[in-house]
C-alpha cells in the first residue's frame, strides 16, 4: 500500500469518484463527538489565517490532520471519471463533503461567487463529463444515507429538513458557519472571513490517504480498522464480511443491500440497549441471540464477529440463504415484544424478559418463534410455560439464576434433537431432571415455604417482580364470566392491607416486643399485599379495617379496598372478612396464595 498527504483539494480536485461500498456502516457521526470538534478545529485554522493574511504570512499557518482514508483503486476504463472504493474513513469523507458544501452555500447566500465556485469543484465532478447521475458527486454513500445525503449537497438548504443524521450533520454545519462569518462583534469583513475558511478548507486541512495496491486484503485492513471516535460494531464487521464474500460470488452487492441488509439498518438496530451494567447497540444484542439460538453454544459478546466469520460464513458458496435467514430472524426479533399481551409468547416476554429482566432466555423465544418453525403452537407454548415457570419458581425461592445461560444453551441443544411435536414435554422433563442448587426446578412445597416465610414486599423480591406475580394470582382468580379476563399490567398499584406504619388504628394488646417484631414482618408478607387500580390516600390506608365509633369515626380500610372491588384480589378479600382483618387472617391468606402460585406455575412431579 501507498501512504500521501493530500488536502482537500488534492483529494477532491480531479475527477474521481469515492464510492462507499454497501458492506459499510451507516453514517452514524455525532454533535458532542465529531460536529463540534471539527468545526471547531476548522474555526481555529481560519482565524489563523484570518490574522497571519493582516500580516502577510499565509503560508506560515500550519494545517490541521483530519486522520486517515483507505481506498481501494477500482478498475476502470480510460477517459471514464475514476472510481475508489472507501475501506476506511467514510464518516470522515461524508463530513468533510458536508462541511465543504455547507461553507459552499454560505458563501453563495452572502455574496462569494469566487469562493462558492471554488467550494463546488471540490464536491462536485463537471456536469459535461458525466454519464449517470450518481457521477455528479464526489462521494457515494450506502443506500441507507444516500437521499439524505444527496438532499444535503444540492443548491437548496430547505431539503435538509430530515430527522436523518447526515441531514442534521450539514445543518449544524451551516448554521455554525453563517453564525461565525456574520459574527457582529468582529471587525473582520464577512467575505473576508469567508475567504479565510475557503482557504482552510482547500488547503490547510490534510488527510493520510493510503491506496491499496493489487494483493492488500481489503477485508483484513477493514477489520483492523477504527473511525475517529466511532468504533466499529460486531454488526459492522459482519456485514463487511458477508458482502466481501458477496462480491467475491460475483453478487450484485447493491441488490442484496436493498433486499436483505437494509431490514437490519435504522435508527432502530442502533439503539443502545443497556444489559446489566453494559450498554450496546441492538444490533449487536439481536446477532448475540441469533448466534447463540443458532448454534446452542454460548457466544461471548467480544466473539460475535469471530464466531459468525467462523460458524456461519465460513463454507458458505452463496450468501443469499445466510442473508435470507438473518432479515427473517431479524424481524421476528422485532415482533417479541409486539406479540398478543395476553397470548402465552406475549405473557412469556412481559414476565421473563421485562419484569425479570433475564436477557438469556431470548435465544430460546426466538428459537421457538422463527418464521416456518415446525415446532407446534401447543408444543411451543408448553415449552414457554415450563421455562417460566422453572424461573419464577427460583426466584421465589430467592436461589441463584447465574446459570441461566448455560441451562438456556443446554436446553436449546436438547430440543433440537427432539421431535417437533415433542418440544414442550421434553423441555419439561429436561428441566425436572436438572440438579444442583444452580438449575433445580424447586417443588411445590419449597416454593409455599418461601412465600410463607419471606418478606415478599422488601429487596428480596423487588417490586416490579412482586406485582408480577400479584397480577397472575388476579388473572387467575378471573373467569370468562368477569367483565375482563386479564388486570392491567404494569399500571396497578401494590397496596399492605394492614398498613405498614399500622400502630394507631392497628395497635397490639401489649406492649410486646417480640409480637412487634412479628407484626413488622408479617406486614411485608404476601397474605398481606393487594393491588389496587390507584393509590389510595396516605391517610386512608392507614385506618382501621373497619369503621369505628359506632361509625362516627374514620371510615374503615376494608370500605376504601371496596372502591377497588373490580380487582378478584380485593372481592375476595373483602367478601371473607367482613369484620376483621389479624395477623392469623395474613397467615392464612398467605398460604392460600402460596398455594395459588403453584397452581399458576406448575411443574411436573417427579
Amino acid at each position: 500500500m501507498q501512504a500521501n498527504t493530500l488536502t482537500p483539494q488534492k483529494l477532491f480536485e480531479p475527477q474521481v469518484r469515492y464510492v462507499i461500498p454497501v458492506f459499510q456502516r451507516p453514517y452514524v457521526w455525532q454533535v458532542e463527538k465529531q460536529w463540534e470538534p471539527l468545526w471547531a478545529d476548522v474555526r481555529a485554522v481560519s482565524e489563523e489565517l484570518l490574522d497571519s493574511q493582516l500580516g502577510g504570512k499565509t503560508a506560515e499557518v500550519p494545517p490541521h490532520f483530519m486522520g486517515a482514508v483507505v481506498l481501494d483503486q477500482q478498475p476502470n476504463p480510460a477517459g471514464f471519471i475514476q472510481v475508489r472504493h472507501v475501506i476506511d474513513g467514510q464518516q470522515r469523507l461524508i463530513t468533510l463533503q458536508l462541511l465543504l458544501n455547507a461553507a459552499r452555500q454560505v458563501a453563495e447566500k452572502h455574496g462569494r461567487p469566487r469562493d462558492a465556485a471554488l467550494l463546488k469543484a471540490l464536491v462536485r465532478n463537471p456536469e459535461h463529463i458525466i454519464d449517470e447521475p450518481d457521477e455528479l458527486l464526489k462521494v457515494w454513500p450506502i443506500q441507507a444515507d444516500r437521499t439524505a445525503f444527496q438532499n444535503a449537497m444540492d443548491d437548496d438548504p430547505e431539503n435538509d429538513s430530515s430527522e436523518h443524521r447526515v441531514s442534521k450533520a450539514i445543518v449544524f454545519l451551516r448554521e455554525r458557519i453563517e453564525a461565525w462569518a456574520l459574527d457582529a462583534e468582529d471587525e473582520r469583513e464577512p467575505a473576508d472571513r469567508l475567504r479565510a475558511l475557503t482557504m482552510a478548507l482547500a488547503l490547510h486541512l490534510k488527510l493520510v490517504v493510503i491506496d491499496l495496491e493489487p494483493g492488500d486484503n481489503a477485508q483484513a485492513i477493514f477489520e483492523a480498522l477504527n473511525d475517529r471516535g466511532s468504533p466499529l460494531l460486531a454488526a459492522d464487521l459482519v456485514k463487511n464480511a458477508v458482502f466481501q464474500a458477496a462480491e467475491r460470488q460475483k453478487q450484485d452487492t447493491e441488490l442484496l443491500d436493498r433486499e436483505y441488509w437494509d431490514a437490519l439498518s435504522g435508527d432502530y438496530w442502533r439503539f443502545e440497549l443497556r444489559q446489566g451494567r453494559l450498554v450496546r447497540p441492538r444490533i449487536d444484542v439481536f446477532l448475540n441471540y441469533w448466534l447463540t439460538m443458532r448454534r446452542a453454544h454460548l457466544v461471548p459478546s467480544d466473539r460475535i464477529f469471530a464466531d459468525f466469520r467462523d460458524h456461519v460464513l465460513a463454507g458458505a458458496d452463496d450468501v443469499r440463504p445466510v442473508l435470507s435467514e438473518l432479515k427473517a430472524d431479524a424481524a421476528c426479533y422485532r415482533q417479541l415484544s409486539e406479540q398478543p399481551p395476553h397470548s402465552t409468547p406475549g405473557t412469556f416476554y412481559y414476565r421473563i424478559i421485562e419484569v425479570m429482566d433475564i436477557a438469556a432466555t431470548m435465544p430460546l423465544l426466538l428459537w421457538l418463534q422463527r418464521p416456518n418453525s415446525a415446532v407446534p403452537t401447543e408444543a411451543r407454548d408448553r415449552a414457554l410455560r415450563a421455562v417460566e415457570s422453572w424461573l419464577v419458581r427460583r426466584m421465589i425461592c430467592r436461589v441463584t439464576l447465574a446459570d441461566t445461560n448455560s441451562v438456556v444453551v443446554e436446553l436449546l441443544r436438547h430440543l433440537k434433537q427432539a421431535a417437533p411435536a415433542d418440544v414442550g414435554s421434553e423441555c419439561e422433563r429436561f428441566l425436572a431432571e436438572q440438579s444442583g442448587d444452580s438449575r433445580r426446578w424447586p417443588l411445590d412445597n419449597e416454593v409455599i415455604s418461601s412465600l410463607s416465610r419471606i418478606r415478599f414486599y422488601s429487596i428480596m423480591i423487588p417490586r416490579r417482580r412482586g406485582r408480577m406475580i400479584l397480577e397472575a394470582l388476579e388473572d387467575s382468580y378471573r373467569t370468562s364470566h368477569t367483565e375482563e379476563t386479564h388486570c392491567r399490567r404494569g399500571e396497578l398499584t401494590i397496596e399492605h392491607v394492614l398498613p405498614q406504619t399500622w400502630q394507631t388504628h392497628w395497635a397490639l394488646p401489649d406492649d410486646d416486643k417480640s409480637a412487634e417484631a412479628e407484626r413488622n414482618h408479617r406486614v411485608q408478607t404476601l397474605g398481606n399485599l393487594t393491588l389496587l387500580t390507584s393509590r389510595l390516600n396516605p391517610l386512608v390506608s392507614n385506618y382501621p379495617w373497619t369503621r369505628q365509633d359506632s361509625g362516627e369515626g374514620p371510615r374503615g380500610k376494608r370500605e376504601a379496598l371496596n372502591e377497588h372491588s373490580v380487582l378478584m384480589l380485593n372481592k375476595h378479600l373483602i367478601d371473607a372478612h367482613p369484620q376483621n382483618w389479624s395477623d392469623a387472617d395474613i397467615d392464612r391468606r398467605t398460604r392460600a396464595l402460596a398455594e395459588q402460585v403453584v397452581r399458576i406455575w406448575p411443574r411436573p412431579a417427579n
